[in-house]
């Protein structure tokens, strides 16, 4: 939804000038997304029913995966749905949130000639069967794509939790090679947790932005994300606009990243 100066030749100019600079520079390989403000945008916009937030939201992001695409970015995640958004929200709207992930984010992720490979990563079993269907579904329909691209989506997500089941996981492959409880402790590292995570496949996040002013992670890829940049926007996700985009990526191009020296 494009109004007044967004839709202007000085904000056209502005957008392409921008988008000259950020590429020029140092780019992320991989984003984390945290696609915050659905209902709050739903809201301000005058409608009855919030949870159409979600709508929208979804809808918007294939947009900002474009977007990435168009920039050479490999790597997003985006953080659709925390465990405690499903266990403690209304349940009418998380029965909306759920079909909306069924029915349009996995629909367009997964559509024939998508230049996007599907991963998914949380605990599909807080998921209804037909919305676990769906993701591995569109995981399954993108595995053979090569473009490089690679969508993570987090759906029924907590970092701590994803630290016990790769703790879980790691202990139980040491149990099955028959190795003892002291043994495990005398080898167990970062390295080897890091080995079973959900997104053990993939490079750490470089930025994580999140959307509506909130400045908090809320469990997102707490263990990846020890460094990585933080940005935080006012705008709701369903009006996060290429500029924002373009602004955090700027922000992150000029920041002198000291990973620890």
């Amino acid at each position: 939804m494009r109004h007044g100066w967004l839709a202007s030749p000085i904000h056209r100019l502005y957008e392409r000038r921008l988008q000259c600079s950020v590429t020029a520079g140092e780019l992320p390989r991989h984003v984390g997304l945290v696609m915050d403000g659905n209902r709050r945008w739903a809201r301000q916009m005058g409608m009855d029913n919030p949870s159409i937030g979600h709508r929208y939201g979804a809808e918007h992001v294939d947009e900002v995966l474009g977007w990435c695409r168009e920039l050479g970015i490999e790597h997003v995640t985006v953080y659709v749905a925390s465990i405690d958004n499903l266990h403690k929200r209304n349940g009418s709207e998380v029965t909306y949130l759920l079909d909306v992930i069924e029915n349009i984010v996995t629909e367009r992720l997964a559509r024939p000639g998508s230049s996007w490979q599907v991963h998914l990563a949380g605990r599909l079993d807080v998921l209804p069967d037909s919305t676990a269907h769906a993701l591995k579904l569109a995981e399954e329909q993108t595995r053979g794509c090569a473009t490089g691209a690679h969508v993570t989506i987090a759906v029924g997500y907590d970092g701590r939790t994803e630290v016990v089941d790769a703790l879980r996981s790691l202990l139980d492959v040491e149990a099955r090679a028959g190795a003892s409880l002291t043994e495990v402790a005398a080898r167990i590292s970062d390295e080897a947790i890091a080995a079973h995570l959900y997104m053990a496949a993939h490079p750490e996040p470089d930025l994580i932005i999140r959307t509506s002013g909130e400045q908090r992670l809320s469990g997102f890829l707490l263990w990846q994300a020890a460094n990585a940049e933080l940005y935080f926007c006012d705008t709701y996700w369903p009006a996060f606009r290429k500029v924002d985009l373009l602004r955090a990526l700027r922000d992150y191009g000029r920041r002198e990243r000291r990973l620890g020296r």
